[in-house]
Order: structure tokens, then sequence, then C-alpha cells
């Protein structure tokens, strides 16, 4: 027999009643949006395409930052070799291929497994192989690897930070490929500011503190006159939206932020405040830091960015391990915002700008009408074509599609995902493909009458006898979603996102709403005759 337990009709009523009402802000205008209570200001964001704006497409320079890396371990082990009073030719980086390796010609062949041991000591990310007096060292591919995906990863940061600041709503920054990044800024047509941006190469540096100089508090906008003494230079910290301090820093630079290679959040265990903690690299951050460290004990020192001093803590104590904490008077956020900033704030590679184009918003509009059009379209006649097929049952079907076109734009909305062209394609092929179910079961409805089976229990067998087919289609098309959406970047992933909600969304639809329809419709009409 057919039964839908009550429980289950009202939850299904529920989730729809739910999709409707989250739904229903990204259809109003600003002006409404603005007066609904905070849990429904969630809204589709139109991508690039749609709303029109600025593509850049930008190649990070991994093979400088590696030659610089390389250049760093090569000033190391030159002052080594001194150290240990080992006599040395020359010291040259050589490209081999794709590759490249540090080569130490060595007076005595006798000193080249005392290098070995040295280089080994130096960095463990090094493969030190040894030909008479010679000792090659290269960097070892997965260390290479992870850190050129750190690379990567701290542009992307760096990238979003300064758009964010720029006051450009919405960016899309995304990965593609090993050193490629896609900056899409919807709504924004001269992107002249957002190169300018990008191709800031701003440094992280730290600097000592003149102790013999005050630091001056002032509101914002407040015009301030500054002592003068050579070598010194005021600059600014917020403290809070209102407050400035200015503080007296020396023009020296004591340490670049190229030897920062890790910021977190913290606990101080003294205190239980919020905190940073931040490390430095083993090769020449830690040995400067360490001097620095000892030079400013109980002093102030500051960490400079784009003429703003980011933070001025004092050293409580002499860091030798390359490891340091950043404590004060910090809320988590404030924490949180630091530890970004010192880990993106400069960016660590030269970016080139390789592609770059602007999308009018006549070709938006001319996209959204399009799209509208093809969904719509493709609901007309998926309509048409179950109801004249089933009839009745047809027309429960288009009821279900409606729902699920509803819920499907609620997942969005409450996402905050940016809808794309190819997201609006997903959406089209979830409408033809959400019927499909509807069509294995009412097909085997009506192989279960001819059978001269009863209708009531025909449906019964129907729902029960295609679910597994159902299963195995609609689980297929989910693990082409996920391959695209893995392997694929921005609107590739937008399409996959789409095509896997709206095919999740009419499993439910199909076995929860469209059966709850007919097992109502069958209880009130069970003296008629049913047609399939």
């Amino acid at each position: 027999m057919l039964v839908v337990s009550r429980f289950r009709v009202v939850l299904t009523t529920l989730v729809c009643l739910l999709g409707f009402v989250f739904s229903f802000p990204s259809l109003l205008d600003s002006s409404l949006y603005e007066k609904l209570p905070n849990f429904l200001r969630h809204t589709v964001n139109l991508g690039l395409e749609l709303r029109g704006g600025s593509h850049i497409q930008l190649e990070v320079d991994l093979k400088s930052v590696e030659r610089e890396y390389q250049e760093s371990i090569v000033d190391e082990i030159r002052k080594q070799l001194r150290k240990q009073n080992i006599k040395y030719g020359k010291i040259k980086i050589q490209s081999e291929g794709e590759n490249s390796a540090i080569h130490i010609f060595l007076k005595d062949v006798n000193d080249a497994q005392p290098v070995k041991r040295l280089l080994l000591k130096i960095g463990n990310e090094l493969d030190v192989s040894v030909r008479d007096s010679e000792v090659i060292a290269v960097i070892s591919q997965p260390f290479m690897e992870e850190f050129e995906k750190r690379i990567v990863g701290e542009s992307i940061e760096v990238i979003r930070h300064r758009i964010d600041e720029s006051g450009t709503r919405e960016p899309s920054i995304l990965r593609q490929g090993k050193d490629r990044i896609v900056v899409q800024l919807p709504g924004v047509e001269d992107s002249s500011e957002i190169k300018r941006l990008l191709g800031k190469t701003a440094i992280l540096t730290f600097h000592g503190v003149d102790e013999d100089m005050e630091t001056i508090p002032a509101k914002i906008e407040q015009k301030v006159r500054f002592p003068s003494k050579p070598g010194v230079v005021y600059l600014p910290e917020l403290r809070g939206k209102d407050l400035v301090y200015y503080v007296p820093i020396k023009k020296q630079v004591s340490l670049t932020g190229k030897s920062l290679v890790d910021a977190q959040v913290s606990i101080d265990p003294n205190t239980g405040l919020p905190g940073v903690s931040i490390k430095f690299d083993s090769i020449e951050g830690t040995r400067k830091i360490a001097e620095l460290s000892a030079k400013y004990l109980h002093k102030q020192f500051a960490m400079v960015l784009d003429g703003k001093v980011l933070s001025a803590p004092v050293f409580q104590s002499v860091l030798t391990g390359g490891n340091a904490q950043i404590t004060g008077n910090f809320t988590m956020a404030e924490a949180t915002e630091l530890a970004l900033l010192l880990r993106a704030g400069s960016l660590p590679a030269p970016l080139n700008i390789i592609e770059e184009r602007n999308v009018g918003p006549s070709l938006g509009i001319d996209s959204i009408t399009a799209g509208k059009n093809a969904t719509l379209f493709a609901f007309l006649f998926v309509a048409i074509f179950m109801i004249l097929s089933y009839g009745k049952f047809g027309f429960f079907s288009v009821i279900s599609l409606v729902v699920n076109i509803v819920l499907l734009f609620a997942c969005l909305t409450l996402l905050e995902a940016t809808l794309t062209l190819p997201g609006i394609a997903g959406i089209a092929l979830t409408i033809g493909t959400a019927v499909d179910a509807n069509v294995l079961i009412y097909e085997r409805i009506r192989e279960e009458i001819r059978a001269g089976i009863k209708a009531m229990i025909a449906i019964s067998q129907g729902y029960k006898m295609a679910m597994m087919t159902i299963v195995d289609s609609n689980l297929t098309t989910l693990i082409g979603s996920l391959v695209l959406y893995e392997l694929g970047s921005g609107p590739i992933r937008g399409f996959a996102v789409t095509l896997a909600m709206g095919t999740l969304i009419s499993l439910f639809t199909t076995f929860a709403l469209t059966k709850s329809i007919i097992a109502f419709w069958v209880k009130k009409n069970r003296d008629k005759e049913m047609v399939v």
C-alpha cells in the first residue's frame, strides 16, 4: 500500500516553506532587502559575466623566489665555510634542465665529506652529493612543491587583502594550475587601480623604535607636527577606529618579512589573552632575530607594512630558536588579523599580468537575459512533455520541479554563492534531469498496471522497484560533479555545484514531495479509476 507517514508530510512541507522563505530575498531590490531581518540577509551574487567587471590572470614568478631561496642558502654556506676555515674556489648556482643546483668547488678533496655533513645541517631539505672535490646540493622536489604551493597561497592572501582594502566587493580570487592566479572583480570596469595595487611590491620590515622620542597619540584626520631627528621617521599605528599613535621609527631596516615563515594566533600562557606566534627561517632569520632581540631587550621593536606600523611589541627575552610571541591587549579578531598581515603582508614573489579583459554591463545584461530565457524554455518544454505524457501525475512532477528550483536557489542564497553562466547552465540541466526519476517511476507503474496489478499497489511497487535505478543514475551524476569540482576552477566549479545540488534536491522532491502529493491524491480519489 502507498502510505506516507504524517511526520514525513510535515517535514517535507516545512522544508519546502523554508526554501521559499530563503530564496525570496534574492528577488528583492536593495531598499526592501535592507529592511529584512539579519537571518534573511543572504542573496545569490552575480558573477563577472552577468554583472560585468574585470578579469585579470596573473603568473607568480616562482623561479625568482627559488633563486632567492638558493642565494640565501649560498650566503649561509659561505659563512659556515669561513667559520670552519674550509677553503673553496667558488660557489655557484647552475641550471640543470628545469631544476638548478648549488655547486661548491673545494680546493681540498678531503673537505668534501665534512662539507656534505655541514650542508645537511644547514638545511634538511637539501639532497647533497659529492663528485671528487665538488659538492652538489639540490633542494628536494617534495620540499620545492610544498614551497611553491605556499608561495602561491600567500600571494592569493596578499591579493585578497589588498583588493578588499580598496573597497571592491565580492572579488573572486582563484588558483589556476601550478603558478597562475585568476582575479575577477564584478562591477569594476576600470582595472588600472587594481593593477596598481597588485603590482605594489610592499615589503614587511622590522625596525627599532627610538625611545628618546615620544609616541604621539592623535585622532584620525587630526594634523600633527612631528619633532625632527636624523634617521627617525614617525609612522602611524591604528588603535581602534578613531585613534592613531605615531611611533618614532628608526629608518634603518633591521630585518625584512622575507625571513618570516609563519605567523599564527596563540594564547599567552601567562595572561590567557590572544597573541601571535611568529617563526623565522632556519638560515638567516633565526640568527638575525637573536641578535636584534639581544640588542633591543626590554625595548620596542616595530613591524612596518606599507608605511604603517602593524605592531610595536617589546622584547621580553633573547630569542634563540627563531620563534617569538607577540602579546598585548589583543582581541581574538585583532590577533587573527595581525597574524594574517604578518603572513601575507608582502608579496612573496613578483606577479606578471598575462591576461586582462573587461566585461561591460551590457554584455552582463544580455547574459542574464539569455540565461533566463534558456532556463524558462527548458522548464516549459519539460512541463509540457510531462503533462502530455503522464496527465495528472505529470502535473505533480511539474509542481515538484518548481519546488526543486526554489530549493536550489535557497541553497545558493544561504551559501551566498556566485552565480555564473555555467551555473545557470547547471540549473537548466537540473531541470531536465530532475524529472528523470519521475519518468522511471511512472513507466514502472504503467508496467505493473498492464500486468493486472491494482493501481494503489502498482504505485507503491513503482516507487519501490525504481528506487535503486534512480539512486544509481543520480550517484553517477554526483561523481561526475565531484570530479568537475575537484579538477576544475571558477565557473566550472559553479556548474558542478549547481548540478550536484540540483541532483540531491531532485531526489528529495521525487521521494518526499511528489510521493506525498500522489499519496494525498490517491487517498482523495480512492474510488476513481487511475490512469498514469
